[in-house]
């Protein structure tokens, strides 16, 4: 089948861009490479230069007619969008209805919409969370999530367009950007390589987990054809927190320093980890890859580059 990826420059949806085309389908790449890198291009896409906010997108959609649009395309970062709300609303959530608008146009037959398992439960909700959990979002990045995840469901109600919401966990892995706190492995990596010594938050107490990029790309292409209409959360259900994790970095690089200490950052939850039963239940997905192993691999990537 012929899918759109967009935000396929950037770090996971090139990794799930990648992951499709050894599947056998045929991909389509839409990026304004403001965070993605043409070098993360699979040669095999076929790529365009564009954002999802710009009219010019349902010309593409339009012109390729793809049958299923898988949405990355996103601002990332939950403390930027606390400074800056505006902009992550006109992004993650106009960009997002722009989207699935110009998709409802082609008709496009399936929508996936990337949304956030580490941000639209909130801090009231019992761990591991699960999909039935209310979504109470307490930041401007995981409203908008939340927001477009009703809008998809609107999609499905109103034009028949079948859909299927993962909820990610921290994924990190391979072309990561040290960019935001999704990003903490390849911003402890970075600093590690150049001479720095990375900083933890918060006292480093922080509950996160942490699922491999290849994971992730594997529960992509499990979403092309099961769990139509269903949310999934797409994570290990495994709790560490941000010191275990400067534990690990440190046993793969051999980095012996201390980290810096600094405050909490607002917007940034205590505690979240998921419960991905669901996922393999109805995608016949699991993660594979334990931590240890996909720092390792990380770091390596990183290294030889």
């Amino acid at each position: 089948m012929k899918i759109l990826v967009t935000g396929g420059a950037g770090f996971i949806a090139s990794n799930v861009a990648d992951a499709y085309i050894k599947a056998g389908h045929r991909v389509v790449i839409v990026d304004n490479l403001f965070m993605g890198n043409m070098k993360n291009v699979n040669k095999k896409a076929k790529f365009y230069k564009a954002d999802i906010r710009d009219a010019m997108l349902a010309k593409i959609v339009a012109r390729e007619k793809p049958d299923v649009v898988n949405h990355h395309a996103a601002q990332i970062s939950v403390p930027d969008s606390v400074r800056d709300p505006v902009t992550d609303m006109d992004i993650n959530i106009r960009g997002t209805v722009n989207v699935m608008e110009a998709s409802r146009k082609a008709g496009v037959k399936k929508f996936i919409f990337i949304s956030s398992g580490g941000t639209v439960y909130g801090s009231n909700v019992k761990l591991p969370a699960t999909e039935d959990n209310p979504l109470t979002a307490e930041s401007p990045y995981g409203i908008a999530k939340v927001t477009g995840e009703h809008y998809v469901r609107f999609y499905a109600a109103r034009y028949g367009m079948k859909y299927t919401i993962l909820r990610y966990s921290n994924v990190y892995g391979p072309r990561q950007i040290p960019h935001g706190e999704a990003g903490v492995v390849a911003i402890f990596i970075e600093r590690i390589m150049s001479g720095k010594r990375p900083v933890i938050y918060g006292g480093g107490k922080c509950l996160r987990d942490y699922v491999y990029v290849g994971d992730v790309a594997a529960a992509n292409v499990a979403a092309l054809k099961k769990g139509n209409n269903e949310a999934f959360n797409i994570g290990t259900g495994v709790k560490t927190d941000v010191n275990m994790l400067y534990a690990a970095i440190q046993k793969a690089t051999g980095y012996s320093e201390p980290a810096e200490q600094a405050p909490y950052r607002a917007g940034d939850l205590k505690a979240n980890y998921l419960n991905c039963a669901r996922a393999k239940r109805l995608l016949g997905w699991s993660p594979k890859v334990k931590l240890n192993e996909g720092i390792a691999l990380t770091y390596e990537y990183y290294r030889d580059k």
